[in-house]
């Protein structure tokens, strides 16, 4: 990060103040919003998921439809988005550096006595000569998570998500801790 850059702490957002400007908020505000259309289509997915067939119909949500719904609103809004995390289940998953540095900073935050659910963090990056507009959104860990990402999985589901996922970490959360992160990136 260039050290000209001052960080100030607003809302649960942290805001990179030399690029405070209307644009800039606008970014904030409509990536909030597409990682709003994210969530509430891949919660309603799982929810009927988990209804008419449980977790194991779930891991398949998780599989097939979440990489489909990131591809979509990719495409519609013509940005980069994903989901990713600190410990992936799915390798393609894999945050970059930056994406690193802010998985780490929210767990420091987090660690300070921060809420989750209403963290995110912004910032104007630089990479191969071309500025980037990153965002990130925490993904609060929730109770209907431990079914497949706590600390003790029935056996059915752990065989089912080894053989999707031979590399998986995403397990032994409970609920309240950060399970990762919604993440855009939009050409400047």
């Amino acid at each position: 990060m260039p050290k000209y850059l001052v960080i100030l702490l607003c809302g649960g957002l942290m805001m990179n103040s030399a690029f405070a400007d209307d644009e800039l908020i606008q970014r904030v505000e409509k990536s909030r919003a597409v990682v709003k259309e994210f969530m509430g289509q891949l919660k309603s997915e799982l929810q009927t998921a988990m209804k008419a067939g449980g977790p194991l119909n779930a891991i398949d949500i998780c599989n097939k439809r979440a990489p489909e719904i990131a591809n979509q609103l990719s495409e519609k809004y013509a940005w980069d988005i994903a989901r990713t995390s600190l410990k992936t289940r799915n390798l393609l998953n894999a945050p970059d550096t930056w994406e690193v540095k802010v998985l780490e900073a929210f767990e420091q935050r987090k660690a300070n006595g921060e809420a989750v659910r209403p963290m995110a963090y912004y910032e104007v990056i630089e990479t191969a000569g071309k500025k980037h507009f990153r965002f990130m959104k925490a993904i609060p860990t929730g109770k209907v998570c431990m079914n497949c990402h706590g600390i003790e999985l029935s056996s059915e589901v752990t065989a089912r998500i080894k053989t999707l996922y031979p590399e998986d970490k995403a397990v032994g959360y409970v609920p309240g801790e950060i399970r990762g992160a919604f993440t855009i990136s939009q050409p400047w």
